[in-house]
């Protein structure tokens, strides 16, 4: 297949009312009231990453983590107040980064369409559209979320962990109403990124009483990691890439988990359990399956908890 055949963009259709949403989403929301919505914030998106290489996984990164707490409500980006500590300051969420181009979207898109586009819509088409500088696949986001009023840092707790078994992770999507395949697609997003050695250190040293490393990982890709990360106290900036490609967006993720080099302990637990490792096979195998999935699992996740509750926020730093 050439070259263009394997990174094609897949165009998903939609129709309005998806996935048991309680509020109706449509991909043409703003085609009345603000037309240049895509186009603005996908430039602010491609400008920003052009400045800083880092910018499209701490955006797919940010979209995880605000839909799985309470919904895609962009709650993540509310500030800490004295009577309130938020969401974007508990621990899983303190390396999620790049605030601020979001709030250059908002603020373009709020002298261009005064008070219309959600902080909410703005996070989801961000997502779509670092995937797709990246290499990846494309897809029609719905929008007319609100954005929520609540942040609560104690919330964060209900993020899956790196630790997490399979049972744990395909528990944890299903409460938000996603299924085995969307655990398996969602969690591609590793395709991007980095991780500290504080998020996979325990995998390296003592890791139980029968193994000083986690048996499941490589033998070579371990003494590798050891180097980077030599003690259980490892922190700071050493740390390891998700997979081989981590500025591309593509199905490494797969492959690097097949061979036993799956830095979280939850990536390489997907591959020793029966429910998910004939999925991952198959990603590894056929990219554009892959893409094709990946894309329908994130429309899945930006409906979780989308409601008619909330407001567009004039500031997505805070409350109107």
């Amino acid at each position: 297949m050439a070259a263009q055949a394997t990174k094609a963009i897949f165009l998903v259709l939609l129709s309005i009312a998806v996935f048991g949403s309680q509020a109706a989403l449509d991909a043409h929301y703003y085609d009345q009231t603000c037309p240049q919505a895509d186009f603005i914030v996908a430039q602010t998106i491609r400008n920003a990453s052009i400045f800083d290489p880092k910018v499209p996984a701490r955006i797919l990164r940010m979209f995880f983590h605000d839909c799985f707490i309470r919904g895609c409500d962009a709650s993540i980006l509310l500030d800490s107040t004295p009577e309130n500590t938020a969401e974007k300051d508990g621990p899983p969420n303190v390396s999620v980064r790049a605030f601020y181009v979001i709030d250059d979207a908002k603020a373009k898109l709020e002298r261009a369409c005064p008070h219309t586009v959600s902080c909410a819509d703005i996070i989801a088409m961000a997502a779509r559209d670092v995937v797709t500088i990246t290499g990846g696949p494309s897809w029609n986001v719905l929008k007319g979320r609100k954005d929520g009023r609540i942040s609560k840092a104690s919330d964060t707790v209900n993020l899956p962990a790196p630790v997490f078994n399979a049972t744990q992770l395909i528990q944890s999507f299903a409460s938000r109403g996603l299924e085995v395949k969307d655990v398996v697609a969602l969690s591609g997003g590793h395709t991007l990124g980095f991780s500290h050695c504080s998020s996979l250190v325990a995998r390296l040293h003592n890791f139980s009483n029968l193994h000083d490393t986690d048996p499941n990982m490589n033998s070579e890709f371990a003494n590798l990691l050891k180097k980077k990360c030599p003690s259980p106290n490892s922190n700071g900036a050493a740390g390891q890439f998700l997979d081989s490609t981590s500025a591309q967006f593509d199905n490494d993720y797969y492959k690097q988990i097949i061979a036993g080099k799956g830095v979280f302990g939850s990536d390489q637990a997907l591959y020793n359990d029966q429910r998910t490792r004939p999925i991952i096979k198959s990603f590894a195998k056929d990219q554009n399956l892959f893409f094709s999935a990946f894309a329908a699992s994130m429309i899945k996740l930006g409906n979780v908890g989308v409601s008619e509750a909330g407001e567009v926020r004039l500031n997505c730093r805070r409350v109107n």
